[in-house]
């Protein structure tokens, strides 16, 4: 009896932390950027390119995110905007041209290699957005395109 009520207890504490963690706020908050900032603007990118770059890179890397319904739910909220914030904090294309040239030049060669040895997206983030998987098609035509920008 006493083991089922140690379970019992714990489950109830499992469940209130659960209920009590929904209401710690994630800062989702977005600073003004002037629009002809972004990269995509900035390299007057071709529709196929801007539509890749949308679809696989702009929510992790851009104030552009689409955040899915669990997205708002407890833990699960706490882990996407930390993993948001840390892909900004690498590159966010939507203060491109606040970087200075040399920084602008690293980062078209880190896309370069990021992309072209499939290691972006992330293969976390595509197991939840598969639509932003890139076939090698696409991630040869994103690297072409980074080398004639750079």
């Amino acid at each position: 009896m006493k083991k089922r009520k140690i379970i019992k207890m714990v489950l109830y504490g499992v469940v209130f932390a659960l209920v009590a963690i929904q209401f710690v706020p994630v800062d989702r908050s977005v600073p003004e950027v002037d629009p002809n900032s972004d990269f995509l603007v900035a390299f007057e990118a071709p529709g196929s390119i801007k539509t890749l770059m949308q679809t696989a890179c702009y929510d992790c890397h851009s104030y552009q995110s689409k955040y899915p319904w669990y997205a708002y739910v407890a833990p699960v909220s706490i882990w996407v905007q930390d993993h948001i914030d840390d892909g900004r904090k690498h590159l966010n294309f939507s203060k491109w041209a606040s970087y200075d040239a040399e920084r602008r030049d690293h980062k078209l060669e880190e896309l370069v290699e990021e992309v072209g040895e499939g290691h972006m997206p992330l293969d976390s983030y595509l197991r939840a957005h598969p639509e932003a998987r890139i076939t090698d098609a696409q991630r040869k035509e994103l690297t072409d395109w980074f080398e004639l920008i750079r």
